[in-house]
């Protein structure tokens, strides 16, 4: 066993010859790398695979064992200061590393087929090994100046993948606004590595927290500084995993190609911050406030996410709030002090949400296919719907991933999730409100994508994009308007009325109706991927292929089964409490987490009804229905409502402007941010201009006149010059000699 440990230096630094290759291949020898490039989406793919099963293995141990293995080598070493570098073994990343290379796999298989069009094929692939590398070189880190070096390599990384196609304008800014944003958090980390470091001498966990811990016991620290330097390394967590108030980068970070939404920003990249707080919890748990600050910031996020999930229309900005919205539980159930739960639900939300995102590029694939469909509306749930009889196993997919974030039994989310909820109750009764609520809202907005996407007609009758094109009304968002300030409020029912005027087709009946042009306006596009024109067409869509689907099937297995490892049937059978052993140890707390059954099924029973509730008001508002204008009558008195209408119409409105504008937080930073940084950089490079160097050079200028006059003065007569200079002379003492009279 201790041998298995001595060779866990390999981890981080198996996948990093694929993209030193892929880059010397190409410098060298360009045009024999391309043509063998299917070759290095294999080696990718096995060396990542040697590195789970040494992880699994690793994990095997510590369950067996509850062992916590490091190893450390000396770098830098002075009189005064000493800087190692090595790797941690224990729980933490043994889970993280094994969450990292199997959804990593995953991508990588999907990605062979999902990129085979694109001109960056390599250089997608070298990217994605280059950040596995880092990734896993964070995890296994054992000091925080290490962490630290890591930290920044997944941040350029996520740079350089989230900008892939750096041709289109949106993606380069998308880019930019993720490193910029990061950034910040990221300075903030740095300041409290170094506060820290200079309370405690030391960078390495095990010595940092001994040496704090013992300096909180005597009270020999100052409690303000220590805890202005925990909320600095929190900063750095906040930006990560896109939590409130800097998580304005995740939705644009979508521009990206959809594996890599699923790997970075589904289930590794976004997870770090959790990562990190999870690692510094014997650090945080004894500074006062510190731990009501992280939840009370989990919390918010939960419910921010959540809100500005509702209303998007492009499939994965919707994914991505829900994302941010299920690190916010994962950061409230830090801040509670439920670390088991954290890291259960960071478990299960990495594969069920890696699942979605998946599903979701597979049904951006079969739009971008067919025939005169402009690509760059292959994201906008408004154009699509119908799809369940063309790609039924992406459809059935993806309802099984959004069974389990809606916390639907017995799919993964559902164990984790109830367990965050329940320990929010105990915490305190405002914060379980908002987490329980919130838990309905995932349910309506998860279904509302789904319902979007899969049911009803299909809204493409594949035209050219530029006549006009068929489809069913209900796609249409029922909120009254899709962007357009113009838009009518109830322009749905309206239009639906006069349809029935005209004699047209019944939003209710199985045929299709025309586009209005209105509604046309009314859709904005979603960029896609470039490179269009290798792709083969079709009259309708089609389901993906064997090596788009076969990781989405493996993913579905994870759904289904991962949640079980936390269930604590008995002690005995409590495979991640044992797991977590050492860290719930460290944190000295009790590891036993024995169940009383009759407690978790009335908590359960009320969790699920609520997310059942979403689930109901979604269909009962995305759901097409099949019937005659029977109910017409019932819908032209809801029409003529008259004031009551009309302020429900303002608060259904003020919701859709809130989650559509997503809560108007970019805007704001937009006006007093980035146009008062702007104003603020104009007035001092007007201040540096005239009046830093306008002193000096006013001097010069001043001096270059003076000369100018005395030139014009002077006759070149010696006797001249004498009669001034003594004038000059007595003039002076005769001022000198009033003054001191």
């Amino acid at each position: 066993m201790e041998q298995i440990y001595q060779y866990a230096w390999i981890i981080p630094f198996l996948p990093l010859p694929v993209p030193m290759l892929i880059g010397l291949g190409l410098l060298l020898f360009p045009t024999a790398t391309k043509s063998l490039r299917r070759m290095w989406a294999f080696q990718s793919i096995l060396l990542l695979s040697i590195v789970m099963i040494f992880s699994m293995n690793l994990s095997i141990q510590q369950i067996n064992s509850s062992s916590v293995y490091q190893y450390v080598w000396s770098w830098i070493i002075n009189n005064d200061f000493s800087l190692e570098f090595g790797y941690l073994i224990d729980p933490l990343t043994s889970i993280m590393s094994i969450l990292i290379t199997t959804v990593g796999i995953m991508v990588l298989i999907y990605s062979d087929n999902y990129m085979s069009h694109d001109h960056g094929y390599l250089r997608f692939f070298a990217y994605m090994s280059f950040f596995s590398t880092s990734m896993l070189g964070l995890v296994t880190s054992s000091n925080l100046i290490q962490i630290y070096i890591f930290w920044e390599l997944v941040g350029v990384c996520s740079y350089l993948l989230i900008g892939f196609w750096f041709t289109r304008p949106v993606a380069a800014k998308a880019c930019q606004k993720a490193f910029v944003t990061n950034r910040v958090g990221d300075f903030g980390l740095l300041l409290g590595i170094l506060g820290f470091y200079w309370v405690t001498g030391s960078f390495e966990f095990r010595d940092l927290f001994q040496i704090f811990n013992n300096l909180i016991y005597n009270n020999e620290v100052n409690f303000v500084f220590v805890t202005l330097c925990a909320v600095l390394l929190f900063a750095g967590a906040i930006a990560k995993s896109a939590q409130f108030p800097l998580h304005v980068w995740l939705p644009d970070a979508m521009e990206g190609p959809t594996p890599i939404s699923a790997l970075i920003h589904a289930a590794t990249m976004v997870a770090a911050g959790i990562f990190l707080v999870a690692r510094l919890m014997p650090l945080f748990i004894v500074i006062p406030h510190i731990m009501n600050f992280i939840s009370l910031i989990g919390i918010i996020t939960v419910f921010l996410g959540a809100t500005l999930a509702l209303a998007q229309k492009d499939i994965k900005r919707g994914l991505a709030y829900s994302t941010m919205s299920q690190l916010g539980y994962m950061m409230l159930a830090l801040g509670m002090g439920s670390y088991r739960s954290a890291l259960f639900h960071l478990i299960t939300h990495a594969y069920s949400k890696a699942l979605l995102f998946l599903g979701s590029g597979s049904v951006i694939h079969s739009m971008e296919t067919l025939v005169g469909y402009c690509p760059k509306k292959s994201q906008n749930m408004v154009l699509m719907g119908g799809l369940t009889k063309h790609v039924p196993i992406t459809k059935n997919s993806f309802l099984l991933g959004t069974l389990s974030l809606c916390g639907i039994p017995p799919f993964a989310c559902f164990w984790s999730k109830d367990e965050i909820l329940n320990d929010s109750w105990l915490y305190s009764p405002i914060f379980a409100i908002i987490a329980w609520s919130t838990a309905g809202l995932t349910a309506f907005y998860m279904f509302r994508i789904y319902l979007l996407t899969f049911e009803g007609h299909l809204n493409v009758h594949f035209q050219n994009y530029s006549g006009k094109r068929n489809t069913p009304f209900y796609s249409i968002s029922l909120w009254g308007k899709e962007g357009s300030k113009k838009s009518n409020k109830n322009f749905r029912l309206v239009t639906l009325l006069k349809m029935k005027k005209k004699g047209g087709p019944s939003f209710f009946s199985n045929k299709v109706s025309k586009f209005d042009e209105n509604v046309r306006n009314m859709i904005q596009p979603v960029l896609s991927i470039p490179n269009f024109d290798n792709i083969k067409t079709s009259l309708y869509p089609y389901e993906s292929d064997n090596t788009m689907l076969f990781p989405i099937l493996i993913l579905i297995l994870f759904t289904l089964f991962v949640g079980f490892l936390g269930i604590p049937f008995n002690e005995d059978m409590d495979i991640l409490s044992k797991w977590l052993t050492p860290s719930i140890n460290l944190l000295h707390k009790n590891s036993n987490n024995s169940i009383d059954w009759y407690e978790f099924c009335k908590d359960a029973v009320f969790s699920v009804s609520i997310a059942s509730f979403g689930i109901f008001i979604a269909f009962f508002l995305y759901q097409p229905v099949y019937s005659s204008f029977q109910n017409l009558d019932l819908i032209n008195s809801f029409v003529k409502m008259g004031p009551k209408r009309n302020f429900s119409d303002k608060i259904k409105n003020a919701i859709y402007d809130w989650s559509y504008n997503r809560g108007y937080i970019d805007a704001f930073y937009g006006t007093f941010l980035i146009a008062g940084m702007r104003k603020l950089a104009e007035f001092t490079h007007f201040f540096d201009r005239r009046i830093i160097d306008g002193i000096p050079n006013g001097v010069g200028l001043m001096s270059f006149f003076v000369a100018e006059v005395i030139k014009s003065v002077g006759g070149g007569r010696i006797s001249s010059y004498l009669f001034f200079y003594f004038s000059y002379v007595l003039m002076f003492l005769l001022i000198y000699y009033f003054l001191n009279l």
